[in-house]
């Protein structure tokens, strides 16, 4: 176990797949820094080619608060003490922003899907970084995606089951749903 690691995502809404990923680099750390990218949509910085259109406005419908909620709560629901862990902006678009951010004698946890998770591993260890890959998977088996719960929400379908508890209960109390289905 290593004093501090680090995580890095967009959370856009959290899911299943975002809280397995956090828990597990939590197991692997006793303070655990969650970094959420695209956390300024409107940067002059984002890119518009990124696959899955990751960077674009519509796939990014939560601001940063809300996605620190979200992340917040069901960390805390998932029984990890707040004391443990601290969220911060993670600008992936702007590496050379990204020591503002996180320590550099951080271990960066990762998970791979595709080339984008491979490219962000590479980056990372360029900027001095250690890294660990928890695991690599395909994209068919991943739990669920961000963007299988937004197009749900934009159906009217059942998103609720593929989140958090805590982090669905903040999207309802808050009517963030709505923000998917403009």
């Amino acid at each position: 176990m290593v004093a501090i690691g680090a995580v890095q995502g967009r959370f856009q809404g959290l899911h299943m797949g975002h809280m397995e990923f956090l828990l597990e680099a939590k197991k692997r750390c006793q303070f655990l820094i969650i970094g959420v990218t695209n956390y300024d949509i409107h940067s002059q910085y984002i890119k518009n080619d990124a696959k899955l259109n990751r960077f674009q406005e519509q796939a990014n419908p939560f601001t940063y608060f809300e996605r620190l909620m979200m992340i917040t709560e069901s960390m805390v629901e998932a029984g990890v003490p707040r004391e443990d862990f601290t969220i911060v902006p993670f600008p992936i678009e702007v590496p050379e922003k990204i020591p503002n951010f996180v320590p550099e004698d951080v271990v960066f946890f990762q998970t791979i899907y595709d080339q984008w998770g491979r490219n962000k591993v590479e980056q990372l260890q360029k900027m001095g970084y250690q890294t660990e890959v928890m695991w690599e998977r395909t994209d068919a088996d991943r739990l669920t995606s961000g963007t299988q719960v937004r197009k749900l929400m934009q159906e009217g379908g059942d998103w609720e089951s593929l989140m958090p508890k805590a982090a669905a209960k903040y999207v309802k109390e808050h009517h963030l749903e709505k923000k998917v289905c403009r």
